[in-house]
């Protein structure tokens, strides 16, 4: 089993039991747009949130660089799926940060934090080095038990990088389909089974097939009259 689908059988388990990944509170989707902060479940006050959120800013273009680069370190395309960066992830995260300010530190120290360590090793900046020099990095900081004490910080803002990029992935509807995870959705019910039925010598009327069984009202909001009869 590969990362992903790892990462997967995780989350499936975590959603069916009402869980999402810790590390930030995600709003239902991921909002990268400002006629999107009106979606649908947003009440009028958190709308108008999401609508002041938007207006401001606070990770730069360079920051959001580097960010682009952790989540395809993080999470990359697979041959059935789209990478973190294709969902929109570094855009979810540049959110949350304003949402939830409690990850600006973290965040915005940790890139620093990479920065400083690329030039401290390479000379360069984290997204200025090549692959092979970013995994160098990474791997030092990707497992917390095993990090060394000086690491400690990175590994510490790695950890939330990887749950902002988990988060903000698998609530996305790309990576909603790479689950395959259903949830609950409206069924069609047509009626009891017609072998059900004539094992208990019962029958529809027509008149109830037509009014409560046909698929093609099934929008239709049902009508009583004062004495209980159904009208439509």
């Amino acid at each position: 089993m590969n990362r992903r689908e790892t990462i997967k059988t995780l989350l499936i388990g975590s959603l069916a039991s009402g869980a999402v990944i810790s590390g930030c509170k995600a709003p239902e989707t991921v909002i990268v747009k400002e006629e999107e902060a009106t979606g649908y479940g947003r009440t009028p006050e958190e709308q108008e949130v999401d609508r002041k959120l938007m207006t401001e800013e606070f990770l730069n273009a360079t920051e959001l660089a580097t960010i682009a680069t952790l989540c395809d370190i993080i999470l990359p395309a697979s041959p059935t799926a789209g990478s973190a960066v294709e969902a929109g992830v570094p855009e979810f995260i540049a959110f949350i940060v304003k949402d939830i300010p409690r990850h600006q530190l973290v965040v915005r120290g940790g890139l620093m934090w990479l920065d400083s360590e690329a030039i401290s090793r390479f000379n360069k900046d984290f997204n200025t080095c090549t692959e092979e020099e970013r995994l160098a990095i990474v791997d030092d900081i990707a497992y917390p038990k095993n990090a060394r004490p000086e690491m400690e910080y990175g590994a510490r803002f790695f950890s939330t990088m990887r749950n902002l990029v988990l988060t903000g992935y698998y609530t996305s509807k790309m990576g909603i389909e790479d689950l395959g995870y259903v949830g609950n959705q409206p069924n069609v019910w047509d009626g009891v089974p017609k072998e059900v039925l004539e094992k208990h010598g019962l029958a529809y009327e027509e008149e109830w097939l037509a009014k409560c069984v046909d698929q093609s009202q099934r929008n239709t909001t049902a009508e009583w009259d004062e004495e209980g009869n159904l009208l439509t």
